[in-house]
Protein backbone atom coordinates (compact mmCIF):
# COMPACT_ATOMS: atom_id res chain seq x y z
CA UNK A 1 0.00 0.00 0.00
CA UNK A 2 1.51 3.39 -1.20
CA UNK A 3 1.73 5.85 1.69
CA UNK A 4 0.69 9.14 1.69
CA UNK A 5 2.99 12.53 1.03
CA UNK A 6 4.40 14.30 3.85
CA UNK A 7 2.64 17.53 4.07
CA UNK A 8 5.48 20.62 5.16
CA UNK A 9 3.28 22.76 6.83
CA UNK A 10 4.71 26.29 8.15
CA UNK A 11 3.78 26.74 12.03
CA UNK A 12 1.39 29.02 13.05
CA UNK A 13 1.30 30.98 16.69
CA UNK A 14 -1.25 29.65 18.67
CA UNK A 15 -4.66 30.48 17.56
CA UNK A 16 -3.36 31.79 14.61
CA UNK A 17 -1.80 31.55 10.67
CA UNK A 18 1.23 32.13 9.22
CA UNK A 19 0.05 35.25 8.92
CA UNK A 20 -0.46 36.54 12.03
CA UNK A 21 3.19 35.01 13.20
CA UNK A 22 4.59 36.89 10.66
CA UNK A 23 2.61 39.89 11.88
CA UNK A 24 3.49 39.06 15.78
CA UNK A 25 7.47 39.12 14.71
CA UNK A 26 7.62 42.51 13.01
CA UNK A 27 5.06 44.19 16.21
CA UNK A 28 7.68 42.11 18.66
CA UNK A 29 10.87 43.17 16.66
CA UNK A 30 9.86 46.57 17.13
CA UNK A 31 10.55 46.28 20.96
CA UNK A 32 14.53 46.09 20.74
CA UNK A 33 14.40 48.54 17.58
CA UNK A 34 13.14 50.98 20.11
CA UNK A 35 15.40 49.64 22.95
CA UNK A 36 18.32 50.31 20.24
CA UNK A 37 17.55 54.39 20.83
CA UNK A 38 18.43 53.97 24.34
CA UNK A 39 21.77 54.65 24.18
CA UNK A 40 21.67 57.90 22.21
CA UNK A 41 19.16 59.38 24.52
CA UNK A 42 20.87 58.56 27.97
CA UNK A 43 24.52 59.91 26.78
CA UNK A 44 22.91 63.30 24.78
CA UNK A 45 19.73 63.92 27.10
CA UNK A 46 19.83 62.53 30.68
CA UNK A 47 21.88 63.87 33.68
CA UNK A 48 25.34 62.16 33.87
CA UNK A 49 26.50 58.84 36.06
CA UNK A 50 23.45 58.51 37.26
CA UNK A 51 22.53 54.45 35.90
CA UNK A 52 20.10 54.07 39.25
CA UNK A 53 18.02 57.22 39.26
CA UNK A 54 17.96 56.64 35.05
CA UNK A 55 16.72 52.97 35.30
CA UNK A 56 14.54 53.93 38.03
CA UNK A 57 12.95 56.98 35.91
CA UNK A 58 12.02 54.43 32.92
CA UNK A 59 10.61 51.62 35.07
CA UNK A 60 8.38 53.23 37.65
CA UNK A 61 6.42 55.65 36.22
CA UNK A 62 6.00 53.35 32.96
CA UNK A 63 4.66 50.68 35.51
CA UNK A 64 2.39 52.78 37.67
CA UNK A 65 0.50 53.45 34.43
CA UNK A 66 0.05 50.62 32.95
CA UNK A 67 -1.47 49.10 36.42
CA UNK A 68 -3.81 52.01 36.27
CA UNK A 69 -5.21 51.02 33.07
CA UNK A 70 -4.87 47.39 33.22
CA UNK A 71 -6.83 47.70 36.77
CA UNK A 72 -5.70 43.99 37.82
CA UNK A 73 -3.24 43.15 40.57
CA UNK A 74 -1.53 39.52 40.69
CA UNK A 75 -2.93 37.00 42.85
CA UNK A 76 -1.46 34.26 45.12
CA UNK A 77 1.71 32.73 43.78
CA UNK A 78 2.04 35.16 40.68
CA UNK A 79 3.10 38.22 43.84
CA UNK A 80 5.98 36.14 44.09
CA UNK A 81 6.55 35.43 40.46
CA UNK A 82 5.94 38.86 39.14
CA UNK A 83 8.99 40.21 41.92
CA UNK A 84 10.94 37.65 40.11
CA UNK A 85 10.71 38.80 36.69
CA UNK A 86 10.21 42.07 37.57
CA UNK A 87 13.77 42.22 39.25
CA UNK A 88 15.62 39.97 35.87
CA UNK A 89 13.79 41.62 33.23
CA UNK A 90 13.87 44.95 35.10
CA UNK A 91 15.62 45.40 38.45
CA UNK A 92 18.96 44.00 37.79
CA UNK A 93 18.84 44.42 33.51
CA UNK A 94 18.02 48.44 33.50
CA UNK A 95 20.82 49.56 36.02
CA UNK A 96 23.67 46.97 34.32
CA UNK A 97 22.21 48.34 31.02
CA UNK A 98 22.76 52.09 32.11
CA UNK A 99 25.74 51.38 33.53
CA UNK A 100 27.48 50.04 30.46
CA UNK A 101 25.58 52.82 28.00
CA UNK A 102 27.46 55.19 30.65
CA UNK A 103 30.67 53.83 30.31
CA UNK A 104 30.58 51.79 26.48
CA UNK A 105 29.86 53.48 22.70
CA UNK A 106 26.07 53.16 21.98
CA UNK A 107 26.77 50.47 19.38
CA UNK A 108 29.34 48.33 20.83
CA UNK A 109 27.35 48.41 24.30
CA UNK A 110 23.97 47.27 22.55
CA UNK A 111 25.75 44.77 20.30
CA UNK A 112 27.07 42.34 23.54
CA UNK A 113 23.52 42.03 24.27
CA UNK A 114 23.16 39.78 21.19
CA UNK A 115 24.82 37.24 23.46
CA UNK A 116 21.54 36.91 24.37
CA UNK A 117 20.32 33.70 22.02
CA UNK A 118 22.90 31.29 23.59
CA UNK A 119 22.22 32.28 26.93
CA UNK A 120 18.78 31.39 26.39
CA UNK A 121 19.43 28.35 24.10
CA UNK A 122 21.58 26.98 27.77
CA UNK A 123 18.76 28.31 30.25
CA UNK A 124 16.09 27.02 28.07
CA UNK A 125 17.41 22.99 28.57
CA UNK A 126 17.41 23.67 32.42
CA UNK A 127 13.68 25.82 32.99
CA UNK A 128 11.88 24.67 29.90
CA UNK A 129 13.68 21.00 29.17
CA UNK A 130 14.31 22.33 25.40
CA UNK A 131 17.41 20.59 23.40
CA UNK A 132 19.00 23.35 21.41
CA UNK A 133 18.68 22.07 17.70
CA UNK A 134 22.37 22.44 16.21
CA UNK A 135 21.49 24.91 14.48
CA UNK A 136 19.78 26.96 17.31
CA UNK A 137 23.29 26.95 18.34
CA UNK A 138 25.45 27.23 15.25
CA UNK A 139 22.64 30.50 14.16
CA UNK A 140 23.85 31.99 18.35
CA UNK A 141 27.28 31.58 17.34
CA UNK A 142 27.18 33.44 14.61
CA UNK A 143 25.49 36.32 16.87
CA UNK A 144 28.21 35.99 19.47
CA UNK A 145 30.80 36.04 16.08
CA UNK A 146 29.54 39.49 15.27
CA UNK A 147 29.49 40.42 18.70
CA UNK A 148 33.00 39.71 18.63
CA UNK A 149 33.93 41.67 15.29
CA UNK A 150 32.74 44.77 16.84
CA UNK A 151 34.04 44.54 20.35
CA UNK A 152 37.59 43.42 19.75
CA UNK A 153 38.45 46.23 16.78
CA UNK A 154 37.29 48.55 19.51
CA UNK A 155 38.75 47.22 22.48
CA UNK A 156 40.90 50.76 23.13
CA UNK A 157 37.30 52.17 23.75
CA UNK A 158 35.60 50.31 27.15
CA UNK A 159 36.49 48.92 30.23
CA UNK A 160 35.67 46.13 31.84
CA UNK A 161 32.98 47.30 34.32
CA UNK A 162 31.73 48.57 31.03
CA UNK A 163 32.14 44.63 28.87
CA UNK A 164 30.95 43.09 32.51
CA UNK A 165 27.68 45.19 33.11
CA UNK A 166 26.35 44.73 29.32
CA UNK A 167 27.16 40.88 29.58
CA UNK A 168 25.15 40.76 32.96
CA UNK A 169 22.30 42.90 31.42
CA UNK A 170 22.08 40.35 28.44
CA UNK A 171 22.43 37.72 30.97
CA UNK A 172 19.60 39.04 32.99
CA UNK A 173 16.91 39.62 30.50
CA UNK A 174 17.48 35.77 28.96
CA UNK A 175 16.63 34.54 32.46
CA UNK A 176 14.07 37.09 32.53
CA UNK A 177 12.53 35.92 29.14
CA UNK A 178 12.78 32.19 29.60
CA UNK A 179 11.13 32.31 32.68
CA UNK A 180 8.57 34.42 31.00
CA UNK A 181 8.31 32.09 28.93
CA UNK A 182 7.93 28.87 31.32
CA UNK A 183 5.30 30.58 33.48
CA UNK A 184 3.54 32.09 31.00
CA UNK A 185 0.10 34.44 32.44
CA UNK A 186 -2.80 33.83 34.37
CA UNK A 187 -5.78 33.04 33.33
CA UNK A 188 -7.63 36.34 32.19
CA UNK A 189 -4.28 38.46 32.22
CA UNK A 190 -3.14 39.90 29.32
CA UNK A 191 0.38 41.07 28.57
CA UNK A 192 -0.57 44.69 29.64
CA UNK A 193 -1.14 43.77 33.52
CA UNK A 194 2.09 42.07 33.32
CA UNK A 195 4.07 43.87 31.57
CA UNK A 196 2.64 46.64 34.65
CA UNK A 197 3.71 44.15 37.57
CA UNK A 198 6.94 43.55 36.49
CA UNK A 199 7.54 47.63 35.57
CA UNK A 200 6.19 48.36 39.45
CA UNK A 201 8.39 45.23 40.98
CA UNK A 202 11.28 46.21 39.13
CA UNK A 203 10.90 49.83 39.95
CA UNK A 204 10.12 49.31 43.78
CA UNK A 205 13.15 47.12 43.97
CA UNK A 206 15.62 50.01 42.25
CA UNK A 207 13.81 53.18 44.43
CA UNK A 208 15.89 52.64 47.92
CA UNK A 209 19.19 51.48 46.15
CA UNK A 210 18.97 54.52 43.72
CA UNK A 211 18.44 56.52 46.60
CA UNK A 212 21.32 54.73 48.76
CA UNK A 213 23.97 54.90 46.27
CA UNK A 214 23.13 58.04 44.37
CA UNK A 215 21.43 60.23 47.09
CA UNK A 216 19.12 62.90 46.08
CA UNK A 217 17.62 62.76 42.07
CA UNK A 218 19.48 65.50 40.60
CA UNK A 219 18.26 68.97 39.16
CA UNK A 220 16.11 67.91 35.73
CA UNK A 221 16.34 70.51 32.87
CA UNK A 222 13.11 70.33 29.76
CA UNK A 223 15.56 68.16 27.79
CA UNK A 224 16.26 65.84 30.46
CA UNK A 225 12.41 65.39 31.09
CA UNK A 226 11.54 64.99 27.48
CA UNK A 227 14.43 62.19 27.38
CA UNK A 228 13.12 60.18 30.78
CA UNK A 229 9.47 60.51 29.16
CA UNK A 230 10.31 58.89 26.16
CA UNK A 231 12.19 55.86 27.93
CA UNK A 232 9.02 55.56 30.05
CA UNK A 233 6.46 55.83 27.69
CA UNK A 234 7.74 54.52 24.53
CA UNK A 235 10.97 52.95 25.00
CA UNK A 236 9.44 50.96 28.28
CA UNK A 237 5.68 50.83 28.51
CA UNK A 238 4.80 50.57 24.61
CA UNK A 239 8.25 48.11 24.01
CA UNK A 240 7.91 46.32 26.85
CA UNK A 241 4.30 45.14 26.28
CA UNK A 242 4.99 44.13 23.02
CA UNK A 243 8.15 42.37 23.93
CA UNK A 244 5.77 40.17 26.57
CA UNK A 245 3.30 39.78 23.94
CA UNK A 246 5.63 38.43 21.74
CA UNK A 247 6.98 35.96 24.29
CA UNK A 248 3.45 34.35 25.12
CA UNK A 249 2.89 33.80 21.29
CA UNK A 250 6.56 32.95 19.88
CA UNK A 251 8.95 30.34 21.17
CA UNK A 252 11.78 31.82 23.67
CA UNK A 253 14.02 31.09 20.40
CA UNK A 254 12.25 33.32 18.18
CA UNK A 255 12.05 36.18 20.50
CA UNK A 256 15.32 36.33 21.90
CA UNK A 257 16.85 36.32 18.34
CA UNK A 258 15.06 39.24 17.56
CA UNK A 259 17.46 41.20 20.36
CA UNK A 260 20.65 41.61 17.83
CA UNK A 261 18.00 44.46 16.59
CA UNK A 262 18.77 46.46 18.90
CA UNK A 263 22.96 46.79 18.43
CA UNK A 264 21.94 47.53 14.93
CA UNK A 265 19.36 50.12 15.66
CA UNK A 266 22.20 51.43 18.23
CA UNK A 267 25.22 51.59 16.20
CA UNK A 268 23.35 53.20 13.12
CA UNK A 269 22.09 56.19 15.15
CA UNK A 270 25.37 56.46 16.84
CA UNK A 271 26.89 56.27 13.47
CA UNK A 272 24.21 58.95 11.98
CA UNK A 273 23.71 61.10 14.38
CA UNK A 274 26.75 61.01 17.07
CA UNK A 275 29.50 60.81 14.25
CA UNK A 276 30.82 57.24 15.68
CA UNK A 277 32.47 55.55 12.87
CA UNK A 278 32.22 52.39 11.98
CA UNK A 279 35.00 49.97 9.99
CA UNK A 280 34.34 47.35 7.54
CA UNK A 281 35.21 44.71 10.09
CA UNK A 282 32.36 46.18 12.71
CA UNK A 283 30.28 46.89 9.46
CA UNK A 284 30.95 42.90 8.65
CA UNK A 285 29.54 41.59 12.30
CA UNK A 286 26.60 43.85 12.53
CA UNK A 287 25.39 42.08 8.85
CA UNK A 288 26.43 38.73 10.76
CA UNK A 289 24.13 39.57 13.79
CA UNK A 290 21.53 40.79 11.21
CA UNK A 291 21.82 37.25 9.57
CA UNK A 292 21.10 35.37 12.61
CA UNK A 293 18.20 37.37 13.71
CA UNK A 294 16.59 36.61 10.46
CA UNK A 295 17.84 33.10 11.04
CA UNK A 296 16.56 32.73 14.07
CA UNK A 297 13.21 33.37 13.28
CA UNK A 298 12.96 30.54 10.53
CA UNK A 299 14.40 27.82 13.40
CA UNK A 300 12.41 24.67 14.05
CA UNK A 301 11.00 24.38 17.65
CA UNK A 302 13.38 22.65 19.94
CA UNK A 303 12.81 19.35 20.88
CA UNK A 304 12.06 18.39 24.48
CA UNK A 305 14.62 16.45 26.37
CA UNK A 306 13.25 12.88 26.47
CA UNK A 307 11.69 12.06 30.58
CA UNK A 308 13.90 10.20 32.28
CA UNK A 309 13.06 6.12 32.12
CA UNK A 310 11.36 4.90 34.98
CA UNK A 311 11.98 2.42 37.54
CA UNK A 312 10.60 -1.09 36.74
CA UNK A 313 7.95 -1.71 39.16
CA UNK A 314 8.33 -4.51 41.41
CA UNK A 315 5.92 -7.31 40.60
CA UNK A 316 3.15 -6.92 42.84
CA UNK A 317 3.33 -9.43 46.07
CA UNK A 318 0.50 -12.49 45.86
CA UNK A 319 -0.83 -13.01 49.22
CA UNK A 320 -0.40 -16.01 50.35
CA UNK A 321 -3.10 -17.68 52.30
CA UNK A 322 -2.47 -18.88 55.95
Amino acid sequence: MRRPARQHTRQPIPGGTAVNRTATIVLTALAPISWGSTYAVTTEFLPPDRPLFTSLMRALPAGLALLAVARVLPKGAWWWKSAVLGALNIGAFFPLLFLSAYRLPGGMAAVVGSLGPLFVAGLAVLLLSERPSLRTLLTGIAAALGVTLVVLKAAGAFDLIGVAAAVGSSLSMSAGTVLTKRWGRPEGVGPLALTGWQLTAGGLLMAPLALAVEGAPPALDGTAVAGYLYLAVANTALAYWLWFRGIGLLSATQVTFLGPLSPLTAAVIGWAALGESLTPLQVAGMLLALTATIAGQLLPARKPLPAPTPAPEAPARVPVAR
